[in-house]
């Protein structure tokens, strides 16, 4: 297990620094200058955008720029906006606990929920059950969630008053109920099909067979035998999906207006803050990374055929 970790690590450092150098270059190599784009129709003074420039380390060629941005990453620099001159780090420490609230909230009403639904649909196959499931699920797909988050609003917070409307305070997490739903309902329909079809074809097996012809109870038949087994491909879902939760999803954030990393992606985009993109693009990065890895790991601990050299 030891050396598959330190193995996997080492595998982890050309896939973490092409991810990041493809993302600098597509940010940095954009047309147009975003120091004369911040002072709009102001007349600058060559000097005075050399200056702010060289404080910026913009003045040096782009592999340089990357170089130094890679190198300030080991010390914790993500970098300067040029707007403001603040820190990139502090954007991101002031953002990310906002949207990690969010993105656990949402994580928990997926796993709980979809892979609840998605056992039932399973053992209820081919039932009208299972048919009324598959166009829930169907739905939850094909309607945009930016259609789903307005529904939510109207329904909940308009109509029945449950809900306010936004979010007005990030650390009341009963406020973040319903975004943290919009948000994880797209997840929650991949969880429950992926459950269910799996669940499906694991009935049939032999293992399953042979478990209940020795008489074992049908709850340590399914919780325990069939279960497990049944979660492996769910895992690999919800593995890159937590990375996406974390991510921010700029649609739900800015229809409930949560300040999460979304938002602050949304603002750095449209302002051309090439520093604060890229540096929630490099955590996004390591999130996906560190996620695949448990990912990985839990195999071993769902289906005990699985060893790691």
């Amino acid at each position: 297990m030891g050396r598959y970790v330190a193995r996997r690590l080492l595998q982890m450092i050309p896939v973490f620094i092409g991810a990041t150098l493809l993302i600098f270059l597509m940010m940095y190599s954009l047309p147009g200058d975003p120091v004369r784009a911040l002072y709009g129709e102001q007349s600058l003074d060559e000097a005075q955008i050399a200056a702010i420039k060289a404080d910026l380390g913009l003045d040096v060629p782009l592999w340089q720029q990357y170089w130094n941005y890679l190198t300030g990453l080991f010390q914790g620099d993500f970098g300067t906006q040029i707007a403001s001159r603040r820190e990139v780090a502090d954007v991101i420490a002031d953002a990310l606990p906002v949207t990690v609230r969010l993105a656990l909230f949402a994580f928990v009403y997926t796993v709980l929920v979809g892979i609840s639904l998605g056992v039932i649909a399973g053992l209820k196959a081919e039932t009208l059950l299972d048919r009324g499931m598959l166009i829930f699920t169907l739905l939850l797909i094909s309607v945009p969630s930016f259609v789903l988050g307005y529904l939510a609003q109207f329904v909940f917070a308009f109509k029945l008053d449950l809900l306010t409307p936004t979010v007005r305070d990030s650390e009341n997490w009963t406020e973040l109920a319903m975004p943290a739903i919009v948000l994880g309902s797209l997840s929650l329909a991949y969880v429950v099909r992926l459950t269910r079809t799996s669940i499906v074809e694991n009935l049939r097996s032999d293992y399953i067979r042979t478990a209940v012809a020795k008489g074992l109870p049908r709850r340590r038949v399914v919780g325990v035998h069939l279960l497990r087994n049944s979660l492996i491909p769910v895992v690999t879902f919800l593995g890159t999906d937590l990375g996406a939760l974390l991510s921010g999803a700029i649609v739900t954030e800015g229809i409930f207006n949560v300040h999460g990393i979304g938002r602050t992606v949304f603002l750095a985009l449209n302002h051309r803050e090439g520093s604060t993109v890229v540096g929630i693009a490099t955590l996004i990065v390591i999130i996906y990374l560190c996620a695949s890895l448990i990912v990985d790991l839990l195999y071993a601990v769902l289906d005990p055929r699985i060893r790691y050299a």
